[in-house]
């Protein structure tokens, strides 16, 4: 029942109205134009059925935020039409072409890539109400739009090392490692009853004797612990404090390099840890983060480009919302 008015709701939000009574024309009435392109109620609504059901999953049980999220939805799927056509009555009115051999290509591709054949493809366009010659010319408009983004958006975007080292300095606390040790552990989970407990903690105790008589810990790990690390000889690798349940972390920020801790007992298993090596708090080098901040600035970079060519689309082109 809260599905099928969850739809209702859904449609009923997407055409912008405050109950669920509608029109069949409504739901196919304008929303937006574009110059001389129309966007429907009903091309909107197609849109965000198809996240409407994630949607529904993730917050059904919250009505006021998933109406909110629809809303959203609805939103940014008129946004992206709105984009679209923007971009595709750029492509008409500053004389772009692309060969229709290139278009037949790409279309070619995505019935092989999406749909395996012919035949398959035209069975789901049937189910689906759709042309064949609508669908290639909504293949033919994303391409065109890709194209036209890849050109004035992506190939344009750069960051320069200067740049990258700014932001680096200006963002130094985000890179700021807190004290770690490279870590080894031996977990022995065998504490059914008071009889395993004492079992795990003799053999503990025989690990710890192995260990300081110089039997690689790596070795002991890889016998007998019953951690995930096992295959890795109980590597852990480099851990901070908070990776750590309190009590391991306590005694392996306590140890030195190259020193085994004794036994340490908790509800849920028995350890046996081994720390390599310490490093103090410190910021990672610039050379570790740098593909992680070009990314960011990237990103950041396209959005801008993305905002600047939409804003400049607009200015030229008549948009008018219903």
């Amino acid at each position: 029942m809260l599905k099928a008015r969850c739809v209702v709701l859904l449609i009923a939000l997407i055409a912008g109205v405050g109950h669920c009574k509608l029109h069949a024309e409504f739901a196919n009435g304008v929303k937006v134009v574009v110059d001389e392109a129309a966007i429907t109620h009903g091309e909107i609504e197609s849109d965000v059925r198809i996240v409407a059901g994630e949607l529904l999953r993730q917050y059904g049980r919250q009505p006021a935020l998933y109406n909110q999220k629809v809303m959203e939805a609805a939103k940014d799927s008129m946004e992206r039409a709105v984009q679209q056509q923007l971009i595709l009555h750029d492509y008409r009115t500053m004389g772009y072409s692309i060969p229709e051999s290139i278009i037949e290509e790409v279309v070619q591709e995505q019935i092989k890539s999406r749909f395996g054949d012919r035949a398959t493809l035209r069975k789901t366009l049937q189910a689906q109400g759709i042309t064949y010659e609508k669908w290639r010319q909504q293949e033919k408009d994303r391409f065109i739009v890709q194209q036209l983004r890849l050109k004035n958006i992506f190939q344009e975007a750069v960051v320069s090392p200067y740049k990258i080292e700014r932001y680096y300095m200006e963002n130094k606390t985000d890179y700021k490692v807190e004290d770690q040790v490279k870590l080894r552990m031996v977990t022995l989970t065998n504490v059914a009853s008071e009889a395993d407990i004492e079992q795990s903690r003799k053999l503990a105790e025989e690990i710890i004797t192995k260990v300081k008589e110089g039997v690689p810990f790596s070795e002991m790990a890889q016998t007998y612990s019953d951690g995930v690390q096992r295959i890795q000889g109980g590597d852990w690798g480099w851990v901070e404090r908070t990776v750590l349940r309190k009590e391991l972390a306590e005694v392996a920020f306590s140890l030195k390099p190259g020193e085994v801790s004794g036994v340490i007992e908790t509800p849920q298993a028995i350890y046996v840890l081994f720390v390599e090596d310490r490093r103090m708090a410190h910021n990672k080098p610039l050379a570790d983060v740098q593909a992680e901040i070009e990314k960011t600035l990237m990103t950041e970079e396209r959005e801008k480009r993305q905002k600047q060519y939409i804003d400049k689309l607009r200015k030229k082109t008549f948009v008018r919302y219903f």
